[in-house]
């Protein structure tokens, strides 16, 4: 099995490939989504969230208030440790069930979507490991117009992330989405190819299929075994 690692940057343009992968029938893990659920009121990460930040943090329905959470968290790195630790054992958790329902369901390549990806080490995980990459004026630009913030808030959750560049250093793979969608659908069209290509006979073994054969290959061991053990 290739699992294929997808990151990059608030604004960055990762939810866009993400798509793409979706549409050309990559199955998809999207952290973002598992953060989404385990916060949801009545799960075990809602009620630790809402134990160590309080109250204030809950909309009228008693759902979290995501943009006010993230107002908290952005503009203090002690606080934003604090979130990540309450809610990384059940996004963690999440995704491995994820993995394995599309495992179970036989599926070869599927790529993990994770904003960060090497923040939380799950860059081990993956091969190979795809970033979405603008240049920082880019990013702040794009940042301030999708969510009409200042640029002060922007700023703070931009900072707030591990800097493109790094991630770029880190990747295998390099998608510069500076220019227009154009650009950034053709060069899709070439990673693709890539991340479609035969499996190495590591990851097929890791495969469900893989798994399969070496498990009926130990059985045919083991009743030849017992046959010549039988004929002595």
């Amino acid at each position: 099995m290739r699992i294929v690692g997808l990151t990059g940057g608030i604004a960055s343009g990762k939810s866009t490939v993400s798509s793409m992968f979706k549409y050309n029938h990559i199955p998809v893990v999207d952290a973002d989504i598992i953060a989404r659920d385990v916060l949801k009121k009545g799960t075990g990460g809602y009620k630790r969230v809402v134990a160590a930040f309080g109250p204030d943090i809950l909309q009228d329905d008693g759902q979290v208030d995501r943009l006010k959470l993230g107002r908290i968290v952005f503009s203090d790195a002690s606080k934003r440790q604090i979130l990540n630790r309450l809610l990384a054992p059940y996004i963690s958790s999440g995704i491995f069930l994820e993995i394995l329902k599309l495992w179970i369901k036989g599926h070869n390549v599927i790529v993990l979507d994770v904003p960060l990806l090497f923040e939380a080490k799950m860059d081990k995980w993956t091969k190979p490991i795809v970033i979405v990459w603008v240049d920082p004026d880019t990013q702040l630009q794009r940042l301030i117009e999708r969510d009409n913030s200042t640029e002060e808030d922007a700023r703070n959750r931009i900072n707030a992330q591990m800097s493109l560049d790094l991630k770029r250093s880190q990747a295998d793979i390099v998608m510069d989405n500076t220019g227009s969608l154009e650009d950034l659908q053709e060069r899709f069209r070439e990673v693709l190819l890539l991340v479609k290509r035969p499996l190495t006979w590591t990851e097929f073994w890791l495969s469900r299929d893989g798994a399969l054969l070496a498990l009926l290959g130990v059985v045919i061991g083991v009743l030849a075994v017992k046959k010549i053990f039988s004929i002595l």
